[in-house]
C-alpha cells in the first residue's frame, strides 16, 4: 500500500463524517431558528396583552384623578361656605 493509498482510505471517511457533521449541526440550527421564531411569538402576544393592560391601568388613573378632582372641588365649596356662615 502506497502513501497516496493511506492517505485516501483515511481521508475519504473524515471527509465524509465532517459532511455528516455539518449536515446535522445545519438541521440543528434550523430546528432552534423555528423554536425561536415561535417562542418570538408567543411573547410577542404576551407584551400586547401587557400593554393593553398597562393602556387600561392609565385610564383607570386618569379616572381616579379626575373624580378625586371633583371630590377635592366640592370639599373646598363646602369648607368655603361653612368658613363664610360662621
Amino acid at each position: 500500500m502506497t502513501n497516496e493509498q493511506l492517505y485516501i482510505l483515511v481521508g475519504i471517511p473524515m471527509l465524509f463524517n465532517a459532511t455528516l457533521i455539518g449536515l446535522v449541526i445545519a438541521q440543528f440550527n434550523a430546528k432552534i431558528g423555528r423554536i425561536d421564531t415561535k417562542i418570538d411569538v408567543r411573547f410577542d402576544a404576551v407584551n400586547t396583552r401587557f400593554d393593553a393592560v398597562n393602556t387600561r391601568f392609565d385610564d383607570m388613573r386618569d379616572l381616579w384623578r379626575a373624580e378625586l378632582r371633583r371630590v377635592e372641588e366640592v370639599l373646598d365649596a363646602r369648607l368655603k361656605h361653612i368658613e363664610e356662615r360662621g
